[in-house]
């Protein structure tokens, strides 16, 4: 701030993700009137040794948190962590899946069913509802086929294969604002606000109770 320019941008690559870019111009838009809630679900296949409860929150959800107030342009001001009904596959100390429930500065309310060892692939998908409809994004890549007496399509194994291109555009928007002297995507602020969230998170996770989200001042940089 005291340099009186942004100088850090942040790693959250799905706002670099054509489906996630696309909603967000809808959103914009008010193509289908004002945005009302969101949807989403973040599901793994599996976790490596050392994933620790915690760590579908900082490590997973914090991805959401981040989409949420990219979609909306605003702060969430609380969170809730619901543990329901556990997996036989999650590994001692994780309870998985969890239900996190959010609420935005207007209104909006968000809801991410993270489920870290859900066996069958990685898929990342959001609904958004709109005064005047639906849209989704994510949930089932590639080719739906019906055939031979059979139908379906695929799911991606990893992140790495469903996020490939998103990484791609965010690393070339970086390169390209860093030659004219810029950045070219989330600030350090929104890191910032994102790790608030997390806070919030694991102590929701924790007491079970709705936690209000705690910021400091927005500096003016970043308004």
């Amino acid at each position: 701030e005291k340099l009186g320019h942004k100088r850090i941008q942040v790693g959250f690559m799905r706002r670099f993700d054509a489906e996630y870019a696309a909603l967000g111009q809808i959103i914009q838009n008010h193509e289908l009137g004002e945005l009302l809630m969101l949807h989403h679900q973040h599901r793994n296949p599996s976790t490596p040794p050392g994933f620790t409860n915690e760590m579908l929150i900082n490590d997973s959800v914090v991805h959401e948190f981040d989409a949420i107030r990219y979609f909306t342009g605003e702060e969430i001001t609380s969170v809730q962590v619901r543990l329901g009904k556990a997996t036989k596959s999650a590994p001692a100390g994780q309870h998985d899946p969890q239900h996190v429930l959010l609420e935005t500065e207007s209104g909006v309310l968000a809801d991410v069913e993270i489920f870290v060892n859900a066996k069958f692939g990685y898929e990342v998908a959001t609904q958004a509802s709109f005064e005047e409809g639906i849209v989704s994004i994510g949930g089932d890549k590639g080719p739906y086929t019906r055939s031979a007496g059979h139908w379906g399509g695929s799911v991606t194994p990893g992140f790495e294969e469903r996020f490939g291109a998103a990484y791609d555009v965010e690393i070339q928007s970086w390169v390209d604002a860093a030659l004219r002297g810029e950045i070219g995507g989330p600030t350090a602020w929104d890191g910032y606000a994102t790790a608030a969230c997390c806070e919030a998170g694991v102590e929701a996770q924790k007491n079970g109770e709705k936690v209000a989200v705690k910021l400091n001042a927005k500096p003016a940089l970043y308004s």
